[in-house]
C-alpha cells in the first residue's frame, strides 16, 4: 500500500439511530485516490464519551497508507457501558465499508485505551462479533485485566475460557499490542503482561513499545483546559503516532 499525502474525511455519518436517544455518529477517513478494495479499519476511542475527534490524526495517517478508517463516537457512560454502540459500529463497517473503498468482510479492529480492551475482548471471543470477520486486532495503550466494554469480561480472564483455547490455533485472530514506554496513565506493563499471557496460550502476537506517552502514541497531547487529547506537533508524538499507524497497517497487510 503506497503512501499518499491526500486523504478524504467524511464526517458525522449516522451509524445508530435509537428512539428517544441521540443518533450515534462516525467519521470516515479514506485515501482520496481510487484503490482496489482492501481491509477496513474500525478504530475505537477511549473512555471519554463521544471522542472520535481525538483519533482523527491517527486515522488520517492510517488512511494515507491506503486503508479506509471508520471512527465512531461511543459512550462509556451508557447503561451497558457502550457495548451497543461498539457493536453497532462493527455492523456498520460490515454493511457499508465497500462504499468507502473497504471490505466489510475483512475488518481490522483497533482501539486506544478503553477502546483497546474492547478490541481485545472481541479478538478472544470471535463468536461475539455477530458474524463480522475480524482479521486482526490492535490494542493501543490498553489495559486488559478489566472488563472489556464490548464483552463485559476481562480479556485476561477470557484467555482461560474454552472459546479462547479453541481460537488459539491456526484460525486465531492475530494480535498487535502498542504501548508508550512513558505512559503514566496506563503502564506499559499491562501490554507486556497481556502479550506474555497470549503467547503462553499460543496466540500470534506482535508487540511494539514506543518512546512516548498515553496521548503521544495516537499523535496527540493532553490539554487539561479542555479535558481531552488534542493534535500534537511535538516530535515524539508525531513519530510515535506514525509508528502506531504503521503497526495497524502492518496488521492489515499480514492478516
Amino acid at each position: 500500500m503506497p503512501r499518499t499525502d491526500t486523504t478524504v474525511e467524511i464526517r458525522d455519518l449516522i451509524y445508530l439511530s435509537e428512539e428517544g436517544a441521540p443518533s450515534r455518529r462516525l467519521d470516515v477517513h479514506r485515501p482520496a485516490a481510487d484503490r482496489p478494495t482492501g481491509p477496513s479499519v474500525l478504530l475505537w476511542h477511549g473512555i471519554g464519551p463521544d471522542e472520535k475527534d481525538v483519533l482523527a490524526p491517527l486515522a488520517r495517517e492510517i488512511a494515507s497508507h491506503g486503508l479506509p478508517v471508520l471512527v465512531p463516537d461511543w459512550r462509556s457512560d451508557a447503561p451497558d457501558g457502550g457495548r451497543s454502540h461498539l457493536m453497532a459500529s462493527l455492523r456498520y463497517v460490515r454493511d457499508h465499508a465497500v462504499e468507502f473503498g473497504g471490505d466489510g468482510e475483512r475488518v481490522v479492529l483497533a482501539g486506544w485505551s478503553a477502546g483497546a480492551g474492547a478490541a481485545m475482548g472481541l479478538a478472544l471471543r470471535p463468536a461475539a462479533t455477530e458474524g463480522v470477520r475480524v482479521i486482526a486486532a490492535v490494542g493501543v495503550a490498553g489495559r486488559y485485566d478489566l472488563p472489556a466494554r464490548s464483552t463485559g469480561t476481562a480479556p485476561l480472564a477470557d484467555l482461560d475460557s474454552t472459546e479462547a483455547d479453541a481460537g488459539a490455533g491456526a484460525d486465531a485472530v492475530p494480535v498487535t499490542l502498542v504501548h508508550g514506554t512513558a505512559d503514566s496513565v496506563l503502564s506499559s506493563s499491562h501490554s507486556r503482561d497481556f502479550g506474555a499471557a497470549l503467547r503462553t496460550k499460543g496466540w500470534p502476537v506482535t508487540s511494539r513499545e514506543l518512546a512516548s506517552d498515553h496521548a503521544g502514541v495516537i499523535m496527540t497531547e493532553y490539554d487539561p483546559a479542555r479535558g481531552l487529547c488534542v493534535p500534537s506537533t511535538s516530535e515524539h508524538a508525531l513519530r510515535a503516532g506514525r509508528e502506531t499507524a504503521a503497526a495497524i497497517v502492518s496488521a492489515a497487510r499480514t492478516a
